[in-house]
């Protein structure tokens, strides 16, 4: 996991000095609309919880970017009227093709780390019931002004199984619907 993230410090900072001067940094925030889904038994629902955090743009030529995020994402679900959530410092690596001035499509890998999981009924901590990595994929599309304001639309396909949980055979992954609002300070 280690290397995982140096190989992305490293990426990021290269891309960074090849292009420093046109290099765009901001923040973003918005809502998460999340469940989960697999071998699930009982009626799931989504909850609505919210993202936050850093950006960067790195263009590579006039039609694609790179976007590493940094992000702190609420996630989780209903159980049978039980609400569990997933707290996760998140990393997408988002690739960006600008189809027009301003229009992106986006794509690409994210990973989370698992911050912490608590079923709300009565506060318990059951963050040992699920894996502490949650990798996954985001489809999206974005908007970002000329003055940095910008808009996204994603969600996140989760692709691995987050359930670490002894004697539950159950295959469990998440899904995220995003919007968000940011703003690029240069």
């Amino acid at each position: 996991m280690k290397h995982f993230f140096l190989l992305i410090f490293l990426l990021v900072v290269g891309l960074t000095d090849i292009n420093a001067q046109e290099l765009g940094l901001g923040i973003k925030g918005g809502f998460n609309f999340s469940d989960i889904s697999g071998d699930i038994a009982g009626d799931t629902g989504y909850l609505t919880r919210y993202h936050f955090g850093v950006v960067a743009e790195v263009p590579i030529s006039d039609k694609f970017s790179f976007q590493p995020e940094l992000l702190y994402s609420g996630q989780g679900y209903t159980l049978n009227d039980d609400r569990v959530d997933l707290d996760y410092l998140s990393m997408p690596l988002v690739g960006k093709y600008y189809v027009t001035k301003g229009l992106s499509l986006e794509a690409g890998p994210q990973i989370g780390l698992l911050l912490s999981a608590e079923e709300e009924e009565d506060n318990t901590d059951v963050k040992d019931f699920f894996s502490s990595v949650d990798v996954g994929v985001n489809l999206g599309v974005g908007y970002k002004f000329e003055n940095g304001l910008n808009f996204n639309v994603r969600y996140i396909v989760g692709l691995s199984d987050i359930n670490d949980r002894d004697g539950l055979d159950a295959k469990i992954r998440n899904g995220v619907a995003q919007l968000s609002i940011g703003y690029f300070f240069f």
